[in-house]
């Protein structure tokens, strides 16, 4: 079972369980502060995904570490100890956070530029972004100098790329033609 596919399950369950308690909201700041920990400390992301550190170990030390977390959110620590599954447990946060946004009609739109993004640019991009969605949009800015200008959008499965960089690429096969 791929790592992904085991993480949404999770993922599910967490949110399931989470509505059920009254606690969606609170389980999602959980899963932020989660996934915003372990992406920035990179000593906490290789002690969950050392094999040869035991699972006990690992559990005590996730609690302690985040000793405010909610009921459910210890109990998804209690889940991965007993299904020995804590290397996923970043991934698990972040699919939290995505079902967690489409259940309340939210979506993040990916939007690829060479620089950071300007008001005018980000305008643009709204723009845009209302011909492929109606529901309430979250802009994610994720800055990459290899598309030269432009930008690459990105909404779920659906892209629009508006780099330099693709327009060259087109360029390039039209004369080759």
């Amino acid at each position: 079972m791929s790592g992904t596919r085991a993480a949404i399950r999770y993922a599910k369950a967490i949110l399931d369980l989470a509505l059920t308690n009254g606690a969606a909201q609170d389980v999602y700041n959980d899963m932020t502060s989660i996934a915003s920990t372990v992406a920035d400390n990179e000593e906490l992301n290789t002690f969950i995904q050392n094999p040869t550190i035991g699972v006990g170990v690992k559990e005590a030390a996730l609690t302690e570490v985040f000793a405010n977390v909610n009921g459910v959110t210890k109990g998804l620590f209690h889940l991965l100890f007993e299904n020995k599954r804590f290397e996923i447990l970043a991934d698990i946060a972040s699919q939290y956070k995505i079902q967690f946004d489409e259940m309340n009609g939210l979506e993040v739109a990916k939007v690829t530029t060479a620089i950071p993004m300007d008001s005018a640019l980000e305008a643009k991009v709204s723009e845009k972004i209302k011909e492929f969605s109606d529901k309430k949009i979250t802009i994610q800015n994720i800055v990459d100098p290899s598309i030269i200008g432009g930008f690459i959008l990105r909404i779920g499965d659906k892209q629009y790329n508006a780099s330099i960089a693709n327009r060259l690429q087109v360029l390039k096969r039209e004369f080759s033609n």
